[in-house]
């Protein structure tokens, strides 16, 4: 578990980074950006697929495929799904939605939590419960004060869940399962970059998007790499509680880049930055428990 909950924070930490660098992606639009982000992230993605020695876990969805035909749709149903999660996270920081989304990252573990004990009868620890609870007291805030969420919070929190629950059910939950489904984007991403107006005069013609598209790829691939193996390595509700760094970190992002924080919304986020700390103490607790007991 000590494994997974320490990819679960360098994740999050690089997914904070991401956020905060997608703006200098301009002049690139929302869907330009996804494109290059998934043949950025491909390569290296496909580096760390051999670095693991899981390439034979590919070779198994493909046989899967040809016995079962019909297992294709449900592999193409995962790409989609993610891709959407891909396009809409650096599409937000540069719309200015960075907030709407990071909200959506902050329900996210409470729909993992449910979904968890209601999918694999997780059970939580009272500490994990305590987070949970004063998560939830942040969100009804908002769900009563600003009479409802916009629709990037409940396509992060809601799409992301069915998401890692889906995979879990057909058994790519793992890296050579991440794999196919960002070359299953390819495709689509290729499109978006060189469709009319191309994006290649745009790269041409601004220099700093030399650097900036790889180092794209690279934290894309390490982050969503640590952020697959964590769902794989530790309990869905915890995987999910966990979750709550990030969102943290990217409503930091948020407030760096100039968005704002009214003073009602603390109301908000004020409960949700507790129990992420209620979350860190009892990590902390077991984590010394499970060494004492070793």
């Amino acid at each position: 578990m000590f494994k997974g909950l320490i990819a679960s924070v360098s994740a999050s930490f690089l997914f904070g980074v991401l956020y905060y660098i997608a703006p200098a992606l301009a002049p690139l639009d929302g869907e330009q950006v996804f494109g290059w982000r998934v043949l950025s992230t491909l390569p290296f993605t496909t580096l760390l697929l051999f670095w693991r020695g899981e390439a034979d876990k590919v070779s198994l969805l493909v046989q899967r495929v040809r016995c079962q035909p019909m297992f294709a749709l449900a592999l193409l149903f995962s790409a989609a799904m993610f891709g959407g999660q891909l396009w809409l996270f650096l599409w937000a920081p540069m719309a200015g939605r960075a907030l709407e989304v990071s909200l959506g990252y902050f329900l996210l573990p409470l729909v993992m939590v449910i979904a968890g004990r209601v999918l694999f009868g997780e059970r939580l620890s009272r500490g994990q419960m305590l987070a949970a609870g004063l998560a939830t007291l942040g969100v009804l805030h908002e769900l009563l004060t600003a009479g409802g969420l916009a629709w990037e919070t409940w396509f992060v929190a809601i799409g992301y869940t069915v998401y890692f629950a889906f995979r879990r059910r057909i058994g790519t939950a793992h890296i050579g399962g991440h794999w196919l489904d960002m070359a299953l984007l390819a495709p689509p991403a290729l499109w978006f970059v060189t469709r009319m107006p191309s994006s290649l005069p745009l790269i041409a013609d601004h220099h700093h998007l030399w650097l900036l598209i790889p180092v794209l790829g690279v934290l894309s691939a390490v982050a969503l790499a640590l952020y697959m193996m964590a769902s794989r390595l530790l309990p869905l509700g915890l995987f999910g509680l966990l979750s709550y760094v990030e969102p943290v970190l990217l409503a930091m992002v948020a407030l760096l880049l100039g968005e704002s924080i009214q003073p009602a919304q603390w109301w908000t986020y004020g409960p949700i930055f507790v129990a992420v700390a209620c979350l860190v103490v009892d990590s902390v607790i077991r984590i010394r428990a499970v060494s004492r007991a070793v």
